[in-house]
């Protein structure tokens, strides 16, 4: 039996619980989760909560379980389930989608689970119809009629746009991280355009491939044809005037057919060889230059989900305090209706009630906000609304060396690899360049089937080999090669400035990453002394000691330590997605 026991302190939970159980509320925070293997069968034992954080937790046992044995038979076994909220039903609705068995005892979860069940079925049900209508003979005829009028794009068109015009989807699409970077990779227009321009580079090089190649091509022609004698001999007759006679000014009207290929191959020219190889350069260049958006974008997409995390994690933390601030009003109204505390006490705990309760709806602001361009940046249906199935978090890593993440770097960064392969291409374009000095040597004939009508030709030929090469340019060469070497000497200051600056973001993150990690540390300690602080002062006004004023200070530094501790955690985890881009695995360890 294998069990595997899982304690959730991340945000915003342990915001949540600590600030709760400061006003007498406590909160679960463990799951455990049992897996055994019996009978053929794969039995997960899930006992506590499937809420909150638990949700992520359970969600990334199970992924890790599936993938590792896909095709097994799985019993999801909830009878020590305590509570299932929204997002916990999701999960377990996906887990049962995959073949997953669900078993619950009481009236809540059993509810749960059969309503799961019934929902697969009427899915099922629902599917089986709409396939027999689908057989139907006119959508076999529009379908073969638009294959054929060769309509597909606009096939795909109407597709992306359907969602515009059809009811707005009512389900939330619950993401994590790692699903978010492999959408925005699928789906995001800049990377997007990136590929097609690396496709583009593909083709200029299979062009300057075709230089090299052998062409043909074929040749039909029938004409009329009159001639001018005079003018086809210079303007001398033919047959001397003293002879008497006299020949015809003209030749014709006569006909001529020919059919036949011509074809013609290059055999020795460095130039078009140069251009070719140059050409695959740049092929390579906007490779790299692709995998360099990928990775901005990925970017893009980690700091915008780890900003919506930090401000969910304000949202939790909002709604603690605005409870902790509650309970702190209540507390205050019933010692002065005891005739213990005074009006004014009552006032200040009431005034800082509005103050959370307005903190709490920017707080939800700001989430919705950060939401709203996740979803731009994803490029989904507007109207499709996004949750989020992570939490921020605090993952110690051992602190890189400079020197050995700045050489990572430059064997990794695709950036790098862009420039190098550009320098390349420029260099090999200037030797192309130099090769159109030196003589080409060319093959090219044809053969024809030649007569006066289509019935009285014969087989007629011409073959030939052509060795050229310039004489006389008026300097255009020498100003070709002039101008590359400027363009080779451009790309090689950008080389350089290229890597002082791969060296600088790769010290930069370095540093900031290790802030951030003191940062976090300091922050969670700043928390359990506000706690402990807001714990002493209620004490004290409760005892008749101190009035609320001590209890309105101390509520106001649990609230500074909390968004500290969650801006620490927020710059800890930029700081390990700024520091991946700087050695070049943003792909690597974000998109798993």
């Amino acid at each position: 039996m294998k069990t595997k026991e899982v304690v959730e302190y991340g945000f915003p939970e342990d915001v949540a619980t600590s600030l709760l159980k400061t006003v007498g509320v406590e909160s679960r925070a463990m799951l455990r989760i049992t897996t055994e293997s019996k009978r053929g069968k794969t039995i997960v034992s899930v006992e506590g909560r499937i809420a909150g954080p638990q949700v992520a937790t359970l969600e990334r046992c199970w992924r890790e379980l599936y993938a590792s044995a896909p095709k097994a038979r799985y019993v999801i076994d909830l009878c020590g389930v305590s509570f299932i909220d929204k997002s916990g039903r999701v999960l377990l609705q996906e887990m049962h989608r995959r073949g997953a068995e669900l078993h619950a005892e009481g009236c809540l979860n059993q509810a749960i689970v059969d309503e799961i069940s019934r929902e697969r079925e009427e899915g099922n049900g629902s599917g089986d119809k709409h396939g027999k209508k689908s057989k139907g003979a006119p959508i076999i005829f529009y379908a073969v009629l638009f294959s054929l009028l060769g309509l597909p794009a606009m096939g795909r068109a109407q597709q992306k746009a359907a969602p515009l015009s059809g009811p707005a989807p009512t389900q939330a699409l619950r993401l994590t991280l790692e699903q978010a970077v492999s959408l925005a990779v699928k789906e995001n227009p800049t990377e997007q355009i990136a590929l097609i321009t690396a496709a583009e580079a593909a083709r200029d090089k299979d062009i300057s491939l075709a230089a090299l190649l052998p062409q043909a091509q074929m040749r039909v022609a029938e004409s009329d044809n009159r001639a001018n004698l005079l003018a086809q001999f210079g303007g001398r007759p033919l047959i001397p005037p003293s002879t008497g006679l006299k020949l015809p000014g003209h030749l014709g009207p006569y006909g001529l057919f020919s059919a036949g290929p011509a074809f013609s191959s290059p055999i020795f020219d460095f130039s078009l060889w140069k251009q070719y190889q140059a050409a695959r350069s740049s092929s390579d260049a906007a490779k790299a230059g692709s995998l360099s958006t990928r990775e901005q974008v990925i970017l893009l997409v980690v700091s915008q989900y780890i900003g919506a995390l930090r401000d969910v994690a304000d949202v939790e933390a909002s709604k603690s305090r605005v409870e902790l601030a509650q309970a702190l009003y209540d507390q205050a109204a019933d010692l002065q209706k005891e005739g213990v505390g005074t009006g004014i006490d009552t006032l200040r705990a009431n005034v800082e009630l509005q103050n959370e309760k307005q903190r709490l709806m920017e707080a939800e602001n700001s989430r919705e906000a950060s939401l709203y361009g996740l979803s731009k940046i994803l490029n989904l249906d507007p109207r499709q609304k996004v949750e989020l199935a992570d939490s921020l978090g605090f993952f110690d890593t051992p602190q890189p060396e400079v020197e050995a993440s700045i050489d990572q770097a430059l064997e990794a960064r695709p950036e790098w690899k862009q420039i190098e392969a550009q320098e390349k291409a420029l260099k090999l374009e200037k030797q192309s360049i130099e090769y159109s000095r030196l003589p080409a040597l060319t093959f090219d004939g044809n053969w024809a089937y030649f007569g006066t009508k289509p019935d009285n030709g014969i087989p007629a030929y011409q073959y030939q080999a052509s060795l050229t090469f310039p004489l006389f340019t008026s300097g255009r060469i020498h100003a070709q090669v002039a101008k590359a070497n400027l363009e080779v000497q451009r790309v090689e200051q950008q080389k350089a400035d290229l890597r002082n600056q791969i060296a600088l973001d790769v010290k930069t993150s370095l540093l900031n990453l290790e802030s951030a990690r003191n940062e976090v540390q300091v922050a969670n300690l700043g928390v359990e002394l506000a706690k402990q602080e807001v714990d002493q002062a209620r004490d004290r006004f409760k005892a008749g000691v101190a009035n609320n004023i001590e209890v309105i200070t101390a509520q106001d530094s649990l609230s500074r330590a909390n968004d500290n501790q969650i801006a620490a955690l927020y710059r800890f985890n930029q700081a390990r997605a700024d520091l991946a881009r700087a050695i070049g695995q943003m792909e690597k360890t974000y998109a798993k």
